[in-house]
């Protein structure tokens, strides 16, 4: 097997990944800010690097994957607001829904989800210390981090320091020494959740909580720190600048990996444009988590990725024929991983290119017929997230067919079957086409009939 290769957005190469500790490996995965629905964007980091937790499982023996939630935020309060419910309530609510959207992805759960709440000590900490060495300063109630005082900020995104201003979309305040000088911590109102601390009640800014968790559940530096590519610059950005600075580390993490954008139909997913689309909604219409996790591997992690109904149509339909071919197979039938499927992920998580070789195995089980290749397209599936339907199950879908049940379809089969027995081939014939309009599609064999829902 290959040596594991990644794309380290901070030197912008991909390098072969070797672990500060090689009996531990340590990640953090930026997670999610809970006061709505996961959309697909968020739904793409969490694939992504639940395939790189599987991996690292794999080839070392142990691993620490930490993916924080964010439930203290700006964002959360004015949704509590609007909704007319507690800010405690709400996050329960939508942490909760989270974890099962994310589940029916097929998502194996981090070692860790801290919550930001459960923090605040840790970030007072941080920021106290910041101070202390004279990289952050108070400011009419607000503590801020000055970005002049780290003399390579900026090393992550390579952007200009005109660019940087811009980007972050800083707030135009009287009270900051510099432009590009960010929040770690703000006064907090009366109806506002807030925190005592000795700058006053208030609650943090964004970015100093995964500063505080991670160092907290991980230690300083660890090996990979991941997330969308939207939180280069400025979340993790500031992230490198508080920690560094806080903890005299020449770095954070070693390796950061980034995914693509993720659009709909070619353009830019938003509420404003009507195609925001969540997890929870596709999983209502019917869609299979499984069917979506398999369509969100088929382009690499790091290139944009334009979801479609019709992509995802056709995603559905490939997953169909790897479970045509593990038909007969025994669910708990042992196997070990292929070492083509390994090799493929080990090149920087080339999904695209380890789906290619589960069609491969499905072909050869086609042809062989044989458990012993059956039980290897199982293995590979089942390590890549996929499989975990009986076949006969997945390929009946549990919609009824035009107000079929599955007992209506067998006994009809079975009429069928007789017709064709007693040479009524009209009847048999005419059979087939009432099941195959209803949306099922037949398939004869020696042993008898199969069917499948399109």
């Amino acid at each position: 097997m290959t040596t594991l290769r990644i794309h380290n957005t901070l030197t912008q190469k991909t390098e072969d990944f070797a672990p500060i500790d090689p009996g531990h490996v340590r990640m953090y995965v930026c997670g999610p800010t809970v006061y709505d629905f996961a959309h697909l964007g968020n739904a793409r980091p969490v694939v992504v690097f639940d395939i790189l937790f599987r991996l690292l499982s794999r080839l070392y023996p142990k691993v620490t994957y930490v993916r924080n939630v964010t439930d203290v935020d700006d964002k959360i309060i004015a949704a509590a607001k609007e909704k007319g419910e507690s800010i405690g309530d709400l996050t329960q609510r939508t942490y909760a829904q989270y974890k099962a959207d994310m589940g029916a992805l097929g998502a194996l759960d981090p070692t860790v989800e801290p919550k930001a709440t459960q923090h605040i000590g840790d970030m007072i900490a941080i920021i106290q210390v910041l101070m202390e060495k004279g990289n952050a300063y108070e400011a009419e109630g607000h503590v801020l981090f000055h970005v002049p005082s780290m003399p390579d900020y900026g090393m992550l995104s390579k952007r200009s320091r005109d660019d940087m201003v811009m980007g972050a979309r800083v707030e135009v305040a009287p009270y900051k020494r510099d432009p590009a000088d960010f929040v770690l911590w703000k006064p907090s109102t009366d109806e506002q959740p807030g925190w005592e601390s000795p700058w006053g009640r208030g609650r943090p800014g964004w970015h100093i909580e995964c500063s505080a968790m991670s160092a907290k559940h991980l230690g300083i530096p660890f090996d990979i720190h991941g997330g969308g590519i939207d939180l280069v610059f400025p979340h993790h950005e500031n992230e490198i600048a508080q920690t560094r600075c806080s903890c005299g580390s020449d770095s954070m993490s070693r390796f950061f990996m980034h995914n693509g954008h993720l659009g709909v139909e070619g353009q830019k997913m938003s509420k404003s444009l009507g195609n925001f689309i969540t997890v929870h909604q596709l999983l209502d219409e019917g869609i299979p988590g499984e069917a979506l996790r398999y369509y969100l591997m088929t382009a690499h992690y790091s290139q944009p990725f334009d979801f479609t109904r019709e992509g995802l149509t056709q995603a559905r339909a490939a997953l169909d024929k790897l479970y045509i071919a593990l038909r007969g197979v025994d669910a708990n039938a042992g196997a070990d991983i292929p070492d083509r499927l390994l090799n493929a992920l080990c090149d920087d998580l080339n999904t695209p290119k380890a789906l290619a070789e589960l069609h491969k195995l499905a072909k050869e089980a086609n042809k062989s017929g044989t458990v012993e290749n059956k039980s290897r397209l199982l293995a590979a599936g089942r390590f890549m997230g996929l499989f975990a339907t009986a076949p006969e199950e997945w390929l009946r879908g549990t919609a009824e067919a035009d107000g079929l049940s599955d007992a209506d379809i067998e006994k009809m089969i079975t009429e069928r079957l007789e017709a064709k027995a007693e040479k009524n081939f009209v009847r048999a014939d005419a059979i087939r086409k009432e099941l195959t309009d209803a949306g099922l599609i037949l398939e004869d064999n020696p042993t008898g009939t199969t069917w499948r829902r399109k």
